[in-house]
């Protein structure tokens, strides 16, 4: 079973394309061109479900089309219409030009120095120009952490924590 912290978003589908069941899709992340995934990864009905990849083409900066295996027709693509298109982490390969998105640390936990463990990433808030972690405390309640490269002190990749030394009074806002 596939989970949503083990996934990064990277783009959203469209519209069909034609009638052979191409899909527009426009990705904030072109990690499909970059990686060997054999798979990319759409949630349905609150289920991550793989789907392969049987050819793209970049139409610009921002959209591709995309025709999956077994979508035949703009009928079976409708389906895919306005769904949101993730990518498997462990495939992931950064470009060196590019910042490792947000989204790749859901499922995260997050250490503070002086707090301790305060809780699980659980979505990011970019609706703002300073964009926030949104953490679960073990209490069900939720923080607002900024993303913010100062108030980090060390990552843990295999472990999945964040370490952090968050401003003093960040915590009780």
């Amino acid at each position: 079973m596939i989970r949503r912290e083990e996934l990064i978003k990277i783009g959203q589908f469209n519209k069909p394309h034609g009638v052979r069941g191409e899909l527009s899709l426009t990705f904030t992340d072109d990690v499909f061109d970059r990686a060997e995934s054999p798979y990319i990864v759409c949630c349905i009905d609150n289920i991550f479900v793989p789907f392969f990849i049987e050819e793209y083409r970049f139409k610009t900066d921002t959209t591709a089309l995309v025709k999956l295996v077994d979508v035949e027709n703009d009928n079976d693509a409708r389906a895919f219409a306005n769904l949101e298109v993730f990518y498997p982490k462990r495939y992931y390969i950064e470009n060196e030009e590019e910042e490792t998105p947000d989204d790749y640390f859901i499922g995260y936990t997050i250490n503070d120095i002086t707090h301790g463990v305060l809780g699980e990433v659980v979505a990011i808030d970019d609706s703002t120009i300073n964009v926030l972690f949104v953490v679960e405390t073990p209490d069900k309640e939720e923080l607002l952490i900024p993303v913010q490269e100062t108030f980090v002190c060390a990552i843990d990749e295999e472990k999945r924590i964040i370490h952090m030394d968050l401003p003093d009074g960040l915590i009780e806002i």
